[in-house]
């Protein structure tokens, strides 16, 4: 936060960062550009100004976090002080719980090789690549 004055509103880009949803900036505004940040159910600009007490949603890659806004910030700092900027519904904790579960349960019984292919499995998964270029 400025040491000068308190902030009243912040940049939703520049908010998204230092709440360490991101990053950079630039790719808080790039997400905010390509509709993967919503505000109060609406698809806002990179520069709308966010206040305290607004419903802000984040899709970054497969989460989703329903968030509420409790504190603005126009710098980045400690992970602790970004945490305290929002404050995630409890729907939001539990889908994302949820997920990751179904996620780990999808990769259960995946057992990786024990050790690199030889010559003819290397071979043998060229060709089947060449199937599927076809």
């Amino acid at each position: 936060m400025s040491d000068a004055a308190p902030v009243m509103q912040v940049r939703l880009d520049v908010w998204l960062w230092a709440a360490r949803f991101f990053r950079t900036r630039s790719l808080a505004r790039q997400a905010v550009d390509t509709g993967k940040v919503d505000v109060a159910g609406q698809r806002p600009k990179a520069s709308r100004l966010l206040r305290i007490g607004e419903a802000v949603q984040v899709s970054r890659g497969e989460e989703t976090f329903d968030v509420v806004v409790r504190g603005l910030s126009d710098a980045r700092g400690p992970a602790p002080v970004a945490q305290a900027l929002y404050e995630e519904t409890e729907a939001s904790r539990a889908r994302r719980e949820q997920q990751r579960l179904q996620r780990a349960a999808m990769r259960d019984g995946y057992r990786p090789p024990e050790h690199k292919p030889d010559k003819r499995a290397r071979r043998l998964i060229q060709a089947l690549g060449d199937i599927d270029a076809s």
